[in-house]
């Protein structure tokens, strides 16, 4: 059981004020919160034994690499990776997801066909339209329904012979929806095309085991798992990670430099130019430590009791309507109250303490297929109280009746 006046307590953010009011912070699909041991994290790199890692045989840089390396391996032991050098160390998700865009350039002929599917954020979209115009690919996608749910007949009917890439998000940003990705890694695999899962969602709530999935490519932040910025993993099968060009040229990604050829390293180095976010690396394994010892079950447990207990408790305000009902969601809800702009709504309760996430939450092809503007999206963490939601639901009744 999740223990909330002990892990609250580990946050120091969430016990300051906003606008004189106790912060209600209910926008943690965009980043979640950073417990004190993560941040002591970051302060003890820097204060300690800030050095630059791989390069040195001095022993602040054995150090560094050390602890940077013993990163790699907890998020190799926590996705359950097959290899360490599987996990690539990255920016975020959204690099993650253009190392792979970028490096099947060489890979894809006029006329392959790619797939993506209409649940997914700007960055798992963008990339992949990029690449069919380098390639002259086609990109295909999976129909959602009113529910925010894929269509997965569609699907099927989407596979063929020249389906060479599948991209989809294991949880909706905008929804909440958790999509079956197993079946969709399966029917993939069936017709010999790769598989990318977006899981910048679904980390926060889920434990996701890679080799039980058999993916290709998985990707992930570290700033949604209550580690810092700038930080992220790609996961690639051996094999797929060594058929991919590297993505950038530089320092650390090379074997051996003469003006007549370079060679590259092996992996995982061979995508990890330059010097990294090492304090964030470090801090990421943190993270993912301080998340395991309260336990993902547990995680998922409270959360859907919070999302339960949302959910009832908005439904009980006139004219507010619920976007993304599936009975498989994680700890979002999508909403807007009658004709007012979620914005307008957003404004005010923030000047109540109030944090959520107001827009088209980089899902535009979402709010199109609903026509709406966009949505107020509040999205929950282990961290927050039943008290909070109840917050939430007075700040948007006084809301709705500054603005009606």
């Amino acid at each position: 059981m999740i223990d909330i006046k002990k892990v609250r307590a580990d946050f120091p953010i969430l016990s300051q004020k906003v606008n004189g009011k106790p912060l209600v912070y209910l926008d943690n699909a965009a980043t979640s919160q950073k417990p004190q041991v993560v941040i002591d994290s970051i302060v003890n790199y820097y204060s300690t034994f800030n050095a630059n890692i791989h390069r040195g045989v001095h022993t602040l840089s054995q150090l560094a690499t050390n602890a940077f390396e013993e990163a790699r391996i907890k998020l190799q032991h926590h996705f359950n990776a097959k290899k360490s050098h599987e996990i690539i160390l990255t920016a975020g998700t959204t690099h993650s997801i253009n190392i792979v865009a970028t490096g099947f350039t060489s890979l894809l002929n006029e006329g392959d066909e790619i797939i993506v599917s209409a649940l997914e954020h700007h960055s798992n979209i963008v990339p992949w339209q990029m690449l069919c115009e380098r390639t002259g690919a086609i990109l295909k996608v999976i129909a959602m329904n009113l529910e925010g749910e894929l269509v997965m007949n569609e699907y099927d009917k989407l596979l063929s012979e020249k389906t060479k890439l599948v991209f989809v998000n294991h949880v909706s940003n905008a929804l909440g929806t958790i999509n079956p990705i197993k079946e969709i890694i399966d029917k993939a695999h069936n017709i010999g095309a790769a598989v990318l899962i977006d899981g910048a969602q679904s980390c926060p709530h889920i434990k996701p085991d890679l080799q039980a999935l058999d993916v290709d490519f998985y990707v992930a932040s570290a700033h949604k798992l209550c580690g810092p910025t700038g930080v992220g993993i790609l996961y690639g099968k051996e094999k797929w990670l060594n058929k991919l060009p590297p993505y950038q040229g530089g320092g650390e990604m090379i074997k051996q430099v003469t003006f007549a050829k370079t060679t590259y390293a092996d992996l995982p180095h061979k995508f990890e130019a330059g010097t990294p976010n090492i304090a964030g690396v470090i801090a990421f394994g943190v993270a993912i430590d301080y998340m395991n010892e309260l336990g993902f079950d547990n995680i998922a447990s409270y959360e859907n009791e919070l999302l339960q207990y949302a959910t009832k408790k908005l439904l009980q305000i006139e004219s507010l309507k619920i976007y993304g009902t599936s009975q498989h969601k994680t700890a979002v809800i999508s909403f807007n109250i009658g004709e007012i702009h979620p914005y307008d709504i957003g404004t005010i309760i923030d000047k109540l303490g109030i944090a959520v996430r107001t827009g088209h939450h980089c899902a535009q092809p979402i709010m199109d297929f609903y026509k709406i503007p966009g949505t107020i999206r509040a999205s929950f963490s282990f961290y927050n109280t039943y008290k909070e939601i109840d917050l939430l639901c007075d700040a948007l009744i006084r809301a709705k009746r500054m603005l009606c």
